[in-house]
């Protein structure tokens, strides 16, 4: 502390320059305020001025003595501070070089003095002026020298060389003036001026002045520094061993983790890793499926916050604890409500409504029942899509649907390795992911129409999806791990079974979805389709009504197909006039009547299987199966002068022009029992021909039609107009039994035809065809092709006739 007042009553006092010349100090000294620096007698300072009473002061100091009292403020931000701002405490310098900067600023170089102690400050004239008090330090000769304050002078000498062997930025002329150095005042002011310390710390040594005590403070400070260069030291040395050449970016991220560790201190991540931990608490899962999380979150914390690695961990993580492992929605083993619901949304399908209520009847009795994987085939518009969201709705769990209609990539199925830029998880993990459920009805639609080439084959990859013995361990390329699909009821729907691969198909349920007849079509329009596009098109039944006749009407002559979609379309066409009509004022009701449909929907639309009901020689009807449903075929033969020639057309498939090759033979070789003369065959030419010849056709079941309509020419006898028929035909004259019959008679039934002739062998077919249509229609059952000539051709009786 200051000594008393009568100590110091000389107001000059005498110190040396650097130049050994005396210096007086007076009373009254400029003042320049300092921000963020504490200055120190013996010490040697650049300092920059940027305010204008400063700029006074300096200018005042070296117009006179060039001395200038320098005192710290208490609050750097202050930018005109006043008496209690500041400490009372400052050092007294010399300016010994002045430097005025381009931005206006100056730069001068000072040396502390002495300290001295504000007695009154003057803040009216152009700059802060003082009236000070010189503060002397106590006599270092009268305090006695002990042993302890010289070992204290050698620990300070020895930590300052050892701070400078760490890495502090020491001039090498302050070591050698500090080993130069005995009094402990000025080594104590030496030390201080070059240590980082804070502003409070720095001004509260030079308030001591005792030289002993300040030395002791000193060196307590100069302790820490060196403790805190040598952990410095450590943790460069410990990153210097784990650093890359080529990469240095790697090195200052080991220093950070370092210095994070010791001062236990958690990085950034850490709060990450803590959450996923406690998500991975509270998984049950698998011990392959914990063993590989805990390895990622352990890898999480090893890497910098923002390397790419770390984003491609942190996104796999998300993905691993956002899936369904446990969470599954309840079924509703309730049969009853089930099949209400069923009923309500699709009218018919019974085999389908029949197999879903065996599944929920066997889930009611075992829980550990696996879903079953079930194909929907049929043609377009029978409704196997909506089917799948009925089916999840009576079970009471969640729906997702994939489309794989055009996919070709393996990797949609299976997903990408991390490795790839961008990987992510196949759609079937996607999709779990999405409806959050491990139990949903998961439906994929056009599995007939998955691509396969040189890029893959997702179909091979989907058969471990759709395998009950396979699929409770999938693994997806992106989890690494297995994940339980047994619980997922599989839905795949397909127009056609031939183009998926046989394991593919193995794997499933087929189940066939036929197309709708004509009634089906009536209940399916009054009870589902018209209240729909009513809805849609914002009327009511109050704006307009829709009669069966109407109704039956569009379905006869306006729509040919086995699905309901452009029956639909037909609909919302006469809904789209009446909402016009509507929307410009009239509001009375407006009924759609068989008489006025053509009003609605302009005239009548022809189709090719409409028949023409004439016999004919030459023209056979036949059947044919498409993917939209059973079509009606027309067979045309003619003859001309030739030498037993045969031209066929109409776009026709090898299989079909070796049928049509067959029914030559039969009929050359069978000439006698037909009565065909023997030299007819070898006259004549003769032209099969097939209508619509832009389409391919193909198949054996035309092989009936085809021997009909050429022996119809050669015998010349007209072929029945309602008489379809079906079957392929053998040299020998058999019929042999063909597919599709189901579509091929609700063909016939919507064209018209009232007789059918089938191969004895399909009668079995027969089951799955509405009672209604067997009770309206006839069908002829038949082995070989005498009988289908016998009730295909109008023989001489019924001429007669």
């Amino acid at each position: 502390m200051a000594k008393k007042e009568e100590e110091y009553s000389d107001p000059l006092e005498q110190f040396e320059d650097e130049k050994g010349e005396k210096l007086n100090i007076p009373k009254e000294l400029p003042v320049l305020m300092l921000r963020d620096i504490v200055v120190f007698p013996y010490m040697v300072v650049p300092l920059f001025v940027g305010r204008e009473k400063s700029k006074q002061a300096v200018d005042k100091a070296l117009s006179s003595h060039r001395m200038i009292l320098l005192l710290t403020q208490k609050d750097l931000e202050i930018e005109d501070p006043k008496r209690e701002d500041v400490y009372s405490i400052g050092t007294v310098a010399l300016v010994m070089r002045m430097l005025k900067l381009p931005d206006g600023r100056v730069r001068i170089l000072a040396q502390g003095i002495v300290r001295a102690e504000v007695e009154s400050l003057n803040e009216e004239e152009p700059f802060y002026s003082a009236q000070i008090r010189v503060l002397h330090e106590e006599d270092e000769e009268e305090l006695e020298k002990t042993i302890e304050i010289e070992a204290l002078i050698r620990n300070v000498r020895d930590s300052l060389d050892k701070a400078s062997s760490l890495g502090k930025n020491l001039p090498p002329e302050i070591l050698i003036l500090a080993a130069n150095v005995e009094e402990a005042g000025r080594l104590a002011d030496l030390t201080v001026a070059n240590l980082d310390l804070k502003v409070e710390d720095a001004q509260s040594l030079l308030e001591i002045l005792n030289p002993n005590l300040r030395l002791k403070k000193v060196y307590e400070f100069l302790t820490k520094e060196v403790e805190l260069l040598d952990v410095q030291s450590k943790i460069s040395s410990e990153a210097k061993g784990e650093m890359d050449k080529l990469q240095k970016q790697y090195y200052l991220r080991q220093q950070i983790k370092a210095i994070q560790k010791e001062l236990g201190e958690g990085s950034e991540i850490q709060e990450e890793i803590k959450g996923y931990k406690e998500k991975l608490a509270k998984l049950k899962v698998a011990q392959e499926v914990r063993e590989e999380l805990e390895k990622q979150i352990s890898r999480l914390g090893q890497m910098h916050p923002e390397s790419a690695e770390t984003a491609v961990v942190r996104n796999y993580l998300d993905w691993m604890f956002a899936l369904p492992w446990n969470k599954s929605t309840r079924d509703n083993l309730e049969l009853k409500g089930a099949k209400k619901i069923l009923d309500e949304d699709h009218y018919g399908l019974d085999k389908v409504k029949e197999r879903i209520l065996e599944y929920l009847g066997v889930r009611k009795l075992s829980k550990k029942s696996k879903g079953p994987i079930l194909c929907f085939v049929g043609p377009p518009g029978v409704g196997k899509t909506s089917l799948g969201r009925s089916i999840a709705r009576a079970l009471g769990r969640k729906f997702i649907r994939i489309s794989l209609g055009g996919v070709r990539d393996e990797a949609e199925i299976r997903g990408h390795r991390r490795t790839y830029v961008g990987a992510m998880p196949g759609r079937i993990v996607q999709g779990l992911r999405r409806c959050g459920s491990n139990n949903p009805v998961f439906m994929m639609d056009e599995v007939d129409k998955i691509g396969a080439d040189f890029r893959g084959d997702p179909s091979s990859a989907l058969l471990e999806v759709l395998d009950p013995e396979q699929n409770y361990s999938f693994r997806d390329h992106y989890l690494g791990v297995p994940y339980d699909l047994s619980k997922v009821m599989f839905i795949t729907t397909a127009n056609l079974l031939d183009p998926i691969q046989p394991a593919f198909r193995d794997r499933m349920e087929i189940i066939q979805l036929p197309g709708y007849t004509e009634e089906e079509k009536l209940q399916i329009a009054l009870r589902h389709l018209v209240p729909k596009q009513v809805k849609e098109h914002a009327l009511s039944e109050k704006l307009i009504t829709f009669t069966q006749g109407a109704i039956k009407k569009i379905i006869s002559l306006y729509t040919r197909e086995a699905g309901v979609r452009n029956l639909e379309r037909e609909l919302a066409t006469a809904c789209r006039k009446v909402a016009r009509k509507v929307a410009e004022g009239k509001k009375t009701l407006t009924k759609v009547t068989s008489q006025s449909i053509e009003s609605f929907l302009g005239p009548h639309k022809i189709f090719r299987d409409q028949l023409q009901k004439e016999n004919r020689v030459g023209v056979a009807t036949g059947v044919a199966w498409t993917a939209a449903g059973g079509e009606i075929l027309f067979v045309e033969t003619t003859k001309m002068k030739g030498k037993g020639n045969l031209t066929l057309t109409g776009s026709l498939g090898d299989v079909m022009k070796e049928s049509a090759q067959a029914a030559l033979s039969y009929a050359r070789a069978h000439a006698k029992e037909l009565d065909i003369e023997d030299k007819f065959f070898s006259q004549n030419d003769f032209h099969v021909h097939i209508p619509e010849g832009a389409i391919p056709k193909d198949g054996p079941s035309a092989g009936v039609t085809i021997a009909t309509s050429l022996i119809s020419v050669c015998t010349r006898k007209k072929a029945k107009w309602d008489v379809a028929m079906t079957g392929e035909i053998t040299l020998t004259g058999k019929v042999l039994p063909v597919g599709g019959v189901k579509e091929k008679v609700l063909a016939a039934q919507r064209a018209g035809v009232r007789t059918m002739i089938l191969p004895l062998p399909s009668k079995k077919d027969l089951i799955d065809i509405p009672k209604k249509i067997i009770k309206d229609m006839k069908f002829i059952f038949v082995e070989n092709i005498n009988q289908v000539l016998q009730n295909a051709l109008i023989t001489d009786q019924e001429k007669s006739k």
